[in-house]
């Protein structure tokens, strides 16, 4: 899941010439949900995002949160988030949920932000629609809930054990050793 925020002075949400959302200050949370999305990814982009310090105190430091300042929200699903541009010139979009997944995803967090008791308004699901905003800053910040996972999971993919390389061998022949085991490398130009 990942979800663009942007800190905003107002914005809106227009749907076939009717503005059907709209906040003064605030947050917009542009929210593309990837496949395989489940309630812990929800889970941790509401924790990030209701707690982030991203408006300035009256020293102009980033101190307060949405609740501080009594902010508005608005959430717009945006699946044009998990576009693929590694290929070709047309983006694409196989990792994003299928649509009635996606919407389900969508209704879980904006409704455990109306729970919190924040003043949440959202876009028309699946609807071409018109986003206007005023970005205060600018500050914009990406949250990525897979990433979030990626990091744990390199994290502990690593030994916490030190890495001895023996530097007196033919360079075909070095070993390295790790976790109590060794293993030959035909060649380790690319580390040397």
């Amino acid at each position: 899941m990942i979800a663009v925020i942007q800190r905003v002075r107002r914005a809106s949400v227009t749907v076939e010439n009717q503005v059907i959302a709209q906040i003064d200050q605030g947050l917009v949370i542009l929210l593309g949900v990837a496949q395989g999305d489940t309630s812990q990814d929800v889970d941790f982009i509401i924790e990030k995002i209701s707690r982030l310090r991203i408006f300035p105190d009256t020293q102009g430091k980033m101190n307060y949160g949405l609740q501080d300042i009594n902010g508005e929200l608005l959430l717009v699903s945006q699946f044009t988030l998990l576009a693929n541009t590694e290929k070709g010139r047309r983006p694409s979009f196989e990792s994003a949920a299928p649509p009635e997944e996606a919407q389900f995803r969508y209704q879980e967090v904006l409704e455990k932000f109306q729970a919190l008791g924040l003043a949440v308004q959202g876009g028309m699901f699946g609807a071409a629609m018109v986003v206007a905003l005023e970005n205060d800053g600018p500050v914009t910040l990406i949250l990525d809930s897979r990433g979030r996972k990626a990091v744990k999971k390199v994290k502990d993919s690593f030994p916490r054990t030190d890495t001895v390389l023996k530097i007196g061998m033919p360079r075909e022949e070095r070993i390295i050793k790790r976790e109590g085991r060794a293993w030959r490398r035909k060649s380790l130009n690319n580390i040397l």
